[in-house]
């Protein structure tokens, strides 16, 4: 029985470090500008193992003001239309993710033959730059836990600015792209702060799955979803 709380032990102490760690990690990027991520990394490692690299790493970070205003309403609009004023975490918005999810699950069920099922997840911009950060890339209740605290943890130590400003200048946007500079410069040939309106909302539209829209360019929901992203997103604050 000793050796069990031993172990016990063992294990809480462990897992308070690791908080203890992600709290110093999030409090020095207040006014550190993080150099990689958890997703990052590993997408780094996936590169590395391939027998023949597509294309060099492309990254540069670029501070706020640098990040052309209609690419931060793009993003804003698409992925996290409340993002001023929640506190890191949409409870509705997981909830309606889930019963989509759900409904998703029990149709594929009725439809061996049908394709893959798309997960929906409901996360905030906040929730994503902590998993992106800090976490990997699993889908799991014990790694969405720990992405809905750390989500919090950001809210506390950062503004939102500050949070936008990280979000965007180390999201993907396609096989070895990531941050809104590498981005712009990819797709565009220009900077991050010389998007227009409508390159903008294309790069915000490809932010859930950024490789299934650089191999298909010309999709017609691509086409459609950045009309209608450009549309609405002159209404959208910014931090």
């Amino acid at each position: 029985m000793k050796a069990f709380w031993r172990w016990l032990a063992i294990v809480l102490c462990a897992l308070l470090a690791l908080q203890l760690f992600f709290v110093a990690h999030i409090a020095l990027a207040a006014w550190w500008d993080p150099q990689s991520t958890s997703v990052q990394r590993s997408e780094m490692w996936r590169i590395w193992h391939q027998s023949v690299q597509q294309r060099p790493w492309q990254q540069q970070w670029v501070d706020y003001a640098q990040i052309s205003p209609h690419l931060k309403r793009a993003v804003l609009t698409s992925e996290d239309d409340g993002f001023i004023d929640h506190d890191g975490v949409q409870w509705d918005a997981i909830e309606r993710a889930w019963e989509r999810n759900q409904k998703a699950l029990e149709r594929a069920q009725n439809r061996p033959n049908a394709k893959p099922v798309v997960m929906y997840g409901g996360s905030t911009i906040t929730q994503q730059l902590a998993k992106n950060l800090l976490l990997s890339g699993e889908r799991s209740f014990l790694r969405k836990g720990q992405e809905l605290v750390l989500a919090h943890t950001l809210e506390l130590f950062l503004n939102k600015r500050r949070i936008l400003e990280i979000y965007l200048n180390n999201v993907e946007w396609g096989n070895g792209i990531f941050g809104a500079e590498a981005a712009a410069r990819h797709y565009f040939g220009k900077s991050a702060a010389q998007l227009a309106p409508a390159e903008a909302a294309r790069l915000a539209v490809m932010l859930p799955n950024p490789r299934r829209f650089e191999a298909n360019p010309r999709s017609n929901y691509l086409n459609q979803r950045s009309n209608a992203i450009q549309r609405r997103m002159a209404g959208t604050a910014l931090p």
